[in-house]
């Protein structure tokens, strides 16, 4: 996680604008994305934006002291783009300063009263996330379809999400025949953890949850998913581009140019009530078949012809 504090001069004098933005150390494509947005809105770092990071280095408990630090200096936009856990503690922390999220289902997770009325002081960006959750466990069956058994790696410390993807996880998981097993992990030993239960368990294929930390430690899941060769599907590509087997969500780099988008907006004088909830619409599920042939698995042709995209 991070919070930044964006700094903009306009030509009609030495007018501040102040954002703190939270997001992930190890992916600053996330910030380039976000730069994208602003520069839509006339904003530039460097040139007229200058953007400070405070890292929570997906430790969530750090959220809250972050945030409300950014709130002492009275700054203009708070811009919480990793995940619940930052919109929880912009929440927080103000209820007048604009607060821009990235998040999953924000109606639900009680940000805003609306999508196209938020009635707050907060609005942004809304990603399908829990609602697809189903989806990828059944994209996950097609491809293992022998499995009895599902894993299902959460992080308890994101309790917003974690109970929305549980739930909707538990239908699928019962429209399907299949159970359920969940591992919990908030740090980089427990995601060890969870892994060596994997045998136990007898799971033929894992769930990995939509979770800033989980994203934040890509590259350690993704090397175990190896190690324990175990089938797995996730929510964003860059996973799957890691060395994944299969992911099925939101364009990710879409949903940061939007919220940079209307965190230049509310630079230049909007009002978040005012702003309804954007929605990333385009879905993407993205095969990586040279991790198939390592776990010694058959694409069938039909899930091929359905991927967007096809790593080999």
């Amino acid at each position: 996680m991070a919070a930044c504090r964006c700094r903009a001069a306009t030509d009609a004098g030495n007018r501040l604008a102040q954002c703190p933005i939270s997001g992930d150390r190890e992916h600053p494509w996330t910030f380039g994305c976000l730069s994208a947005g602003l520069d839509e809105a006339g904003y530039v770092e460097g040139r007229n934006v200058a953007i400070e990071y405070r890292w929570a280095e997906g430790h969530n408990d750090r959220l809250p002291a972050l945030t409300a630090d950014l709130v002492a200096r009275q700054v203009s936009v708070i811009a919480a783009v990793s995940g619940a856990p930052a919109a929880f503690a912009a929440k927080a922390a103000t209820t007048t300063i604009p607060i821009v999220f990235y998040v999953g289902d924000p109606v639900q997770l009680g940000f805003v009263a609306s999508l196209n009325r938020p009635g707050s002081n907060m609005t942004g960006v809304a990603i399908m996330s829990a609602e697809l959750i189903g989806k990828r466990l059944d994209l996950l069956r097609e491809l293992v379809p022998a499995a009895a058994v599902i894993a299902v790696l959460v992080n308890p410390a994101n309790t917003g999400t974690t109970e929305l993807e549980t739930r909707n996880l538990k239908d699928a998981a019962q429209a399907l025949g299949l159970r359920l097993r969940f591992l919990h992990a908030s740090s980089a030993n427990e995601i060890d953890a969870a892994f060596e239960r994997l045998a136990e368990l007898r799971a033929g294929g894992l769930v990995v949850s939509a979770d800033p930390f989980f994203t934040a430690r890509k590259d350690q899941i993704v090397a175990l998913e190896a190690r324990h060769e175990m089938p797995a599907i996730h929510i964003w590509r860059e996973f799957a581009e890691a060395g994944g087997l299969m992911s099925y969500g939101a364009n990710n780099a879409d949903g940061y140019r939007l919220a940079g988008v209307y965190t230049g907006k509310i630079f230049n004088g909007a009002r978040p009530a005012d702003l309804p909830v954007q929605q990333v619409v385009k879905l993407e599920l993205v095969i990586n078949l040279k991790t198939a042939k390592a776990l010694g698995l058959a694409i069938p042709p039909t899930l091929l012809g359905r991927a967007d995209e096809v790593i080999e």
